[in-house]
């Protein structure tokens, strides 16, 4: 599955409103406290702990007080500096690593680093009292950033599922291993309620209505924490975090970290009905979203953290903010941000600009900038979790449990989550379920790939860049098909290309999306594949050859697929599933008889375009007309009646889907075009592996000129502050006479880097050069106007092939050209 299959929202000229000035709300801002539903639970208040609370205060420091609001993240402090800087919390996002080893580790070095951490935030030493540090990760579909874990469907998959009690059993393994990893908080459930499914992240809500994320708000909770929170760490319960408070799964235009633009009433109605059921179910602690609303940043809205969430609502928990989301309240920077403190957050997530902003919070503690009173609820709050969660008393029975990671019985719960978690959108002429004595063909490029098998937040912040050999414990699709074929009786033969020898009696697609989060995710239509549909060439070279289809669609949201079900006898939609391949195979493929070992359960919590234009697509809305609706889904008591052709077209100009690919396969796709500079000649040649698959690009040195790719105006503000990178595969065909440069001009005249050396390495061979975003922002601060995504100048000689040219998330944070 290539990247080109995942498209960025790069808009031209567009910005994320900023809301009003440091310190001030906009009405349309303020939220109005009567309006709000109060929780119904008892909370997290116990009298015996708020008593230790009391005591411990009093002989806190200021500066221990500080740092207890404070989080740092692995991939930026060391154990050694909590000597100093006394912080109350570690995280590893999604990229980061363990202490001393890759990102992608198994359990041993992940719980090293926790307890090293732990051991210093316990040490006794003059002038501080130890207290118990409190380690967090996202561990959103099970612990998916150690190697090993159990991986559950993605939420949308879970939503179809439309069953709780599954969502307790899948919080209680995730808890089982987290905390044997030396975990001790889990950054979930994610309660968005996505309203328009270009959204990057809508694959981490379960439906685009409330209810179920209100029910499975609870579920999940009672099996992270145990039921009302009763459990602790030593009984192998987490903290759980509610998030992202509030409203993100609304902003115009699916716009990531956007403006959510509707009024109170349907803030409430909408968006907050999960918050409800958290904080009934004792959550521990939530998490503030990066969105607007109305204009004003959620991080710095006083009225909704403090009055709605904590005054109304009654959460007694800590409030924890999202990676550097302080940094984009107005007036604000990454290590000075007293306004969020002061509009309600608790700790601040600051992975890599803690430092400063333990001093400059400090600071503003000593001269009443951040009152004390504020000081001491925030950490009041930090402690209470902290004492509830049972971090001040030494045993850890679950430390270093490995046989918990993938264990037999937790793969089991994932597998039933898959079977459970399918929605079957066609199936004409009955061809599910498969008889377990066919001859089977199994094809597609993610048949035997576990990257768009388990998507995004999976070993890596993007989840791309994984081996097979990174998942120990689990199955492809391919894998499990095979695995109950042969136990069948059958027979199965994987082909990459869709080729066959003999005949089969059926055929099994798997395509779909790849790996990809937030930023990275967001779209501009829902037309999969839009110019590259090579799924689509599959599907129907079988089909003319007479060989009924099965297709197995991988993706975290709804999208315009049209062609792809004209061309499949049977479509299911599978979502993201997570470790356990099996489970497809278990409800696709029957006995001996033909008859069903599992049948098709899931049903859609997310209504399906009919066309790839229908963005925001939500029952009860005006002209509600969706191919599929809300609920809808087949299952073999109730095939329905056989699904028509259907229309292709998407309604939308596909060119406007592409912002991350800017050549490959020896053409530049649209909306992108290419330029020469007078003196540079252009002429096609083959790649390393496509015949014409790149061009060669040769410069006379008459002059100096440049070859540039064209296109929309972009802005590229948020994609240079995450890890996201320009590569470019190319062949040095003749070393450059002269320097050469490298740009991504913000303006017809930007900057651009030094990369002689870069173009002067290994002539002859195919390279790939990946250059972080960020490199380019340092002569082009802010990148809001890309008038070009690359541009090649050399005024000397030189003569160099590209074979591709794109954006890519780059975890491993690569460097700038030399």
């Amino acid at each position: 599955m290539r990247a080109s299959r995942v498209v960025l929202l790069l808009l031209a000229g567009t910005t994320l409103s900023a809301g009003p000035a440091a310190g001030q709300d906009s009405p349309a801002s303020t939220a109005h406290p009567a309006n709000w539903p109060a929780a119904k639970s008892v909370g997290l208040v116990d009298p015996a702990i708020e008593k230790k609370i009391d005591e411990l205060l009093a002989k806190l420091s200021l500066e221990q007080k500080v740092g207890q609001m404070i989080q740092g993240d692995t991939a930026s402090i060391k154990p050694e500096d909590l000597r100093k800087y006394p912080l109350g919390s570690i995280l590893a996002g999604g990229s980061s690593p363990p202490l001393g080893a890759p990102d992608r580790s198994p359990i041993g070095p992940w719980l090293a680093t926790a307890q090293a951490f732990r051991a210093v935030s316990l040490e006794r030493r003059p002038g501080y009292v130890p207290i118990p540090n409190i380690f967090g990760i996202d561990a959103v579909h099970g612990n998916g950033n150690i190697v090993g874990a159990t991986l559950f469907p993605h939420n949308i998959g879970l939503g179809a599922a439309n069953d709780p009690a599954l969502i307790e059993k899948i919080g209680r393994v995730t808890a089982l291993e987290t905390a044997a990893a030396g975990i001790d908080w889990a950054f979930g459930p994610t309660l968005a309620v996505p309203q328009d499914d270009r959204w990057g992240r809508t694959y981490e809500g379960y439906s685009e209505k409330p209810d179920i994320s209100k029910a499975y708000a609870k579920a999940l909770i009672d099996g992270l924490q145990g039921a009302r929170a009763s459990g602790t760490i030593q009984q192998g319960n987490v903290a759980a975090s509610a998030k992202h408070f509030l409203g993100d799964g609304g902003t115009t235009g699916g716009i990531d970290q956007g403006d959510t633009q509707i009024d109170e009433t349907t803030l409430i109605a909408t968006h907050a009905q999960g918050y409800v059921a958290a904080i009934d179910a004792g959550v521990m602690t939530v998490m503030a979203s990066y969105n607007s609303w109305n204009g004003e940043k959620m991080h710095g809205n006083k009225s909704m953290l403090t009055d709605v969430l904590k005054g109304k609502m009654g959460f007694d928990g800590f409030v924890v903010s999202d990676w550097n989301g302080h940094a984009q309240i107005p007036g604000c920077t990454g290590t000075d941000c007293a306004r969020a403190f002061n509009a309600g957050i608790d700790m601040v997530m600051a992975p890599d600009t803690w430092k400063g902003l333990y001093e400059s919070t400090l600071a503003q503690a000593k001269n009443g900038t951040i009152p004390m009173s504020r000081i001491d609820d925030a950490v009041r709050r930090i402690l209470r979790v902290k004492f509830k969660l049972g971090l001040f008393h030494a045993p850890r029975p679950y430390d270093g449990r490995a046989e918990l990671m993938g264990a037999p019985e937790h793969r089991a719960v994932a597998r039933d989550a898959v079977r459970k978690s399918l929605v079957l959108l066609k199936n004409n002429g009955g061809v599910l379920p498969i008889r377990a004595s066919a001859k089977l063909l199994v094809t597609g490029p993610a048949a035997n790939d576990m990257g768009p098998q388990t998507g995004g937040w999976t070993l890596s912040w993007q989840g791309d860049g994984n081996k097979r050999t990174d998942f120990p414990n689990a199955q492809t699709i391919w894998e499990g098909i095979d695995e109950t074929m042969r136990a069948q009786g059958g027979t199965a033969t994987l082909s990459a290309d869709g080729s066959f020898a003999e005949k089969p009696d059926v055929a099994i697609v798997v395509f779909g999306e790849a790996p990809y989060a937030e930023m990275r995710g967001d779209i501009r239509s829902l037309e999969f594949e839009p110019g590259d549909k090579q799924a689509l060439t599959t599907l129907k070279k079988l089909k003319a050859a007479g060989i009924p289809t099965v297709s197995v669609f991988l993706s975290g949201r709804p999208l315009w697929v049209n062609p792809e079900l004209n061309a499949s006898d049977a479509f299911v939609a599978a979502w993201l599933p997570g470790s356990e391949g099996g489970g497809i195979a278990d409800v696709l493929i029957g006995d001996q008889a033909g008859k069903p070992r599992h049948d098709f359960r899931g049903r859609l919590s997310f209504s399906w375009p009919k066309t790839a234009g229908q963005f925001v697509l939500n029952p009860g809305q005006p002209n509600y007309d969706p191919l599929f609706a809300y609920g809808y889904g087949l299952d073999y008591r109730s095939p329905g009646r056989p699904l028509g052709a259907l229309s292709e077209v998407s309604g939308v100009d596909a060119s406007l889907s592409n912002r991350s690919v800017f050549f490959a396969r020896g053409a530049t796709p649209a909306p992108f075009g290419a330029s020469l500079g007078a003196g540079i000649t252009r002429s096609p040649v083959d790649s390393a592996t496509q015949q014409e698959g790149a061009i060669r690009l040769a410069w006379s040195g008459a002059a100096p000129a440049a070859f540039a790719i064209t296109g929309p105006e972009l802005d590229w503000s948020r994609e240079s502050n995450a890890d996201l990178s320009l590569r470019i595969v190319y062949r040095v065909d003749a070393a450059p006479k002269g320097p050469v440069e490298l740009a991504v001009p913000d303006g017809a005249a930007g900057k651009g880097l030094a990369a002689t050396a870069m173009f002067s390495r290994k002539p002859g061979e195919w390279q790939t050069a990946t250059i972080s975003l960020k490199c380019f922002a340092t002569v082009n601060p802010g990148l809001k106007k890309v008038a070009s995504p690359l541009r090649i100048t050399a005024a000397a000689p030189f003569t160099v092939s590209i074979a591709d040219a794109r954006i890519v998330s780059d975890p491993n944070a690569s460097g700038c050209p030399e």
